[in-house]
């Protein structure tokens, strides 16, 4: 009971910094707009004018509604999506130094994605085609790094991270020798400022698809955690409990690709999220993953959204790249955890 108790206090503390940090998030920026103000203009927008007067200007209302607000809840999605594909991934390879980054799979949406920004490749999948090229990339990469990582049926962590850094070095290679070939400078220049990672020029109509993407994976995961939690027995143990282990694997791979594809579409290559969150989430409830994918996906969304504060506000009015800010955060991380694991 205690435990239940002390995760529900951890959940509504996290879930309120989040609530929070959305609202101071919308008010900072070049032209700063009171935390009130900001409330009210959402408030408003949510129940109608009915509920307050206005006493904002309308490009205050535009900048909160149509600049800043998707943004913010873009980063958020992102973030907790980024998370929950961590955590995918470390169950499917039950290594908790695993994530979308380190095994090549962003390397791989990022590839086809841009050879669908510069050159239209996959115009014929429709008004989904870079979240579909995205995905196609995740897919082929992870599927990729898991085959070469199993020996004799099993998985060899060795194996699987450097089949992983493999793989991400030849994704890397494509994706340079895409953006050489580019028709014109400005494409160049976007898909490069895209694939460093960014949320610049969120839209409304960008969060549908990765909302949804997330909920449905978040809702799949939730539903097999006592799998989840079985498989980190080991595929052998697993198996005589009564878990189809290819199956879920396959599962897992489906659900990782999604993930990593229709983030990648909207943000471009964000690391290391998936590696850190997830793992602080181990730090404060254990590994019952019933409890870490929750935690890690609000865990997600404020790491996400604060970063792109800071490379917000950092140089303003220009902007950095929340890929390069990640990686300047993640990568001191990773090696901790990397000792750490190596000093057991």
């Amino acid at each position: 009971m205690l435990k239940k108790l002390s995760f529900s206090k951890v959940i509504i503390f996290l879930l309120m910094i989040l609530l929070l940090s959305i609202v101071i998030a919308t008010t900072l920026g070049p032209v700063r707009i009171p935390m009130i103000k900001a409330l009210k203009i959402i408030i408003v927008q949510l129940f109608g004018e009915s509920v307050m007067a206005s006493d904002w200007t309308l490009i205050e209302q535009n900048t909160v509604l149509l600049l800043r607000l998707p943004r913010v809840l873009l980063g958020a999605i992102v973030g907790a999506s980024l998370a929950i594909c961590g955590v995918a991934m470390q169950a499917l390879v039950r290594n908790q130094l695993a994530d979308p980054f380190i095994l090549g799979v962003s390397s791989g949406a990022s590839a086809f994605a841009t050879l669908d920004m510069l050159f239209g490749t996959f115009a014929f999948l429709g008004a989904y085609r870079l979240s579909l090229s995205a995905f196609i990339g995740a897919a082929m990469t992870i599927i990729l790094v898991y085959m070469l990582s199993r020996i004799k049926g099993k998985i060899n962590m060795t194996q699987l991270l450097l089949s992983g850094v493999a793989i991400s070095m030849i994704m890397d290679g494509i994706t340079k020798m895409i953006t050489l070939s580019a028709p014109n400078a400005l494409g160049l220049h976007n898909a490069e400022f895209w694939m460093s990672g960014s949320l610049a020029g969120a839209k409304w109509d960008y969060l549908t698809l990765p909302l949804v993407t997330m909920i449905i994976c978040m809702g799949v995961l939730i539903a097999n955690y006592r799998t989840l939690n079985v498989l980190l027995l080991g595929d052998q143990t697993a198996g005589t409990l009564g878990v189809h282990v290819e199956r879920m694997q396959k599962l897992l791979i489906l659900i990782s690709s999604l993930l990593a594809g229709v983030t990648i579409a909207v943000s471009g290559s964000i690391g290391f999220v998936g590696l850190m969150c997830p793992h602080f989430a181990r730090l404060l409830v254990g590994s019952d993953h019933k409890k870490v994918l929750p935690l890690s996906a609000i865990l997600g969304a404020i790491l996400v959204i604060w970063t792109d504060v800071a490379a917000r506000m950092i140089l303003a009015p220009e902007e950095l790249p929340i890929g390069i800010l990640t990686a300047i955060i993640g990568g001191p991380i990773f090696i901790i955890l990397l000792r750490k694991k190596q000093l057991r």
